[in-house]
């Protein structure tokens, strides 16, 4: 145990982050993973810290919890034991001695789950049959996180969801020009983005009476994940073999958690939807969960609205100084205009049957 090689890093152009010697040895002793071979930091996460881990007790990822409040890692990892008792694809968090699935340690807090093999795939690669798989799984876990045995506090009937106003947006995409103004010198990205912030006025200004009526989202209401994007599934073999970070398990619309997925998973790198795997996919929940068109047709609409007035990926990048998401912003915008000039067909093909 003394002498741990360091942390491997799987792309060293990004920003190493050793697994403390002492905060191992903690992690190890709480969990009873015996001993420790090595620990590989894992880039990918933008939100929390992860290692893969060899140890006496198996691989393990080892997750620092920094995105979310302890309590709240601890409530959600509590539920995915649950659900993989309930035989869903979910990576059970280990239990320490305390019955505690989170260790905490100098203020920080770190849970152990076992290393699940598979892939991430892209939702534009999926087969036909495995985007309608992939909506039934979302439909199955919608209803187990709804059973009464979950543990989870029951939900109102209706659901607010803030809706942005257009002034506000474009007062915040003002900001952005006037952050981008006072540069002395601009790169590549800041002259993309000066154009795609006067483009997205445009747009603002065309839509700014399409706005949804108000505040409560439509249909059905729930317990969901949250972040079902393509680096929270792992795939074997054409089957999800585990959904990943339940860290944005909270409630929703089911409308809306459909829609969103749909639009993470299945949009394409030239910026549009995957339409076949769209209809597919609605088609997979909806053979597990009843929801109505006008339900569906509420969330398009809704997370229409919100990529329109939404900037957040340029909050990082100049308030925050976090260029992870910079790609995200740009096939970002290319979606938003292609969807704004396709509105009607994109809330059809969510309610074909």
């Amino acid at each position: 145990m003394r002498n741990l090689p360091k942390v491997a890093l799987e792309h060293p152009e990004l920003p190493a982050f050793e697994l403390a010697e002492h905060d191992l040895i903690q992690v190890a002793k709480v969990f009873s993973l015996g001993s420790v071979g090595g620990a590989t930091f894992l880039p990918s996460g933008m939100m929390n810290r992860n290692w893969r881990v060899s140890t006496g007790a198996g691989v393990m990822a080892i997750k620092e919890i920094i995105d979310v409040p302890v309590p709240k890692a601890r409530r959600s990892l509590t539920v995915v034991r649950q659900l993989a008792d309930a035989g869903l694809p979910v990576c059970a968090p280990r239990v320490a001695a305390s019955g505690d699935v989170v260790a905490e340690i100098d203020g920080r807090g770190f849970c152990v789950l076992p290393w699940a093999e598979g892939s991430h795939l892209p939702g534009t690669e999926l087969t036909v049959n495995e985007s309608t798989d992939l909506g039934a799984l979302v439909g199955r876990f919608h209803q187990a996180l709804a059973a009464p045995g979950i543990g989870l506090d029951p939900v109102a009937n209706r659901l607010r969801a803030k809706v942005t106003p257009a002034n506000a947006a474009l007062a915040e995409a003002d900001r952005f020009l006037q952050i981008i103004a006072t540069r002395e010198e601009l790169d590549a990205f800041d002259a993309a983005t000066l154009k795609a912030l006067r483009q997205r006025k445009e747009l603002l200004t065309e839509w700014a009476g399409e706005a949804p009526p108000d505040d409560l989202a439509s249909g059905p209401v729930g317990w969901t994940h949250g972040d079902l994007q393509p680096l929270n599934l792992l795939w074997r073999d054409g089957a999800v073999v585990a959904v990943l970070d339940w860290d944005r398990l909270g409630v929703r619309a089911y409308g809306e958690e459909v829609v969103r997925t749909a639009q993470v998973q299945f949009t394409t790198d030239d910026g549009r939807l995957d339409l076949e795997r769209v209809v597919t996919f609605a088609a997979g929940y909806r053979s597990q969960v009843r929801i109505a068109d006008e339900d569906l047709v509420d969330a398009v609409e809704r997370l229409w609205w919100k990529r329109l007035t939404d900037f957040w990926q340029l909050q990082w990048h100049y308030d925050k100084g976090d260029h992870g998401p910079d790609r995200l912003w740009e096939s970002g915008e290319r979606l938003l205009h292609w969807w704004t000039a396709r509105r009607d067909l994109v809330r059809a093909v969510f309610t074909s049957r």
